[in-house]
């Protein structure tokens, strides 16, 4: 069976050392994860909770697959993500430094619930989230609310509620956020050449708008974020989750 007491079974579901992971399984237990509440007892211990967590997000496999793995029944896998799942999710931050430069984009999710998921350019039923990244660090600093995968980008950033986390903070976009005061690339009028300072800057932005791109590179190795089969704000807890861990891989330190 899997199990967080042998550390082979850490690195390839969560993407942590087994350091990194003991760090984060302590804050867990510290904000309460592990509290003793009515009813019947966890059977797993929270090492292992924390484990099966990840190794459902990174696998996608379905929680009747997941069941023997972790030696629990399926409705106590089911349990488990439910009340485990949000307790990991990426806190975004709330100050920034005068001199930060973030770098937001928004990425699909196909998701398989219909009340929060839009049929979008990819011809799926998907989620837009609203990604922000440090563009020094590369640290994943918020995810916005998702919202139908129809939804444009320039229209997400705002009503994901990403612009009000970010406030006045310098940030780096593509092309799709007209109007919205981001710092865009300089657009070329139709029989005009732009000229070589224009050129020039929009290389530079390139280059560092590719980071997030190089982020959702590194998510999106969690399968769930292929086919998210959570309904409600289960797709928006996976999401927190993943960025929560790639942060945790990225730094070896926990993020709040």
């Amino acid at each position: 069976m899997i199990t967080a007491s042998q550390p082979s079974w850490i690195v390839p579901f969560t993407g942590m050392s087994p350091r990194s992971f003991g760090k984060l399984v302590t804050v867990l237990r510290r904000e309460g994860a592990d509290a003793v509440s009515k009813g019947r007892p966890w059977s797993l211990s929270l090492e292992d909770r924390t484990l099966l967590v990840a190794a459902y997000w990174r696998t996608n496999l379905t929680v009747r697959q997941l069941a023997p793995l972790f030696g629990v029944s399926k409705s106590a896998v089911d349990r488990i993500i439910g009340r485990l799942g949000p307790m990991i999710a990426l806190r975004p931050r709330k100050r920034f430094a005068k001199d930060t430069v973030l770098i937001v984009d928004g990425t699909l999710v196909p998701t398989r619930d219909h009340t929060i998921a839009e049929q979008s350019k990819n011809y799926r039923y998907s989620t837009n989230h609203q990604v922000v990244i440090d563009a020094d660090t590369r640290l994943v600093v918020l995810v916005g609310r998702p919202l139908p995968g129809n939804r444009n980008d320039c229209k997400a950033w705002e009503e994901s509620g990403a612009k009000a986390s970010v406030g006045q903070t310098v940030t780096i976009a593509d092309g799709g956020y007209p109007g919205t005061g981001l710092v865009m690339p300089h657009r070329r009028r139709t029989g005009e050449e732009l000229p070589g300072w224009k050129q020039a800057h929009n290389k530079s932005h390139k280059q560092v708008r590719a980071r997030v791109e190089h982020v959702f590179a590194r998510m999106k190795t969690w399968k769930i974020l292929r086919d998210c089969r959570l309904k409600g704000d289960g797709v928006h807890h996976a999401m927190l989750g993943i960025a929560h861990l790639y942060n945790l891989a990225l730094t070896g330190e926990t993020s709040g």
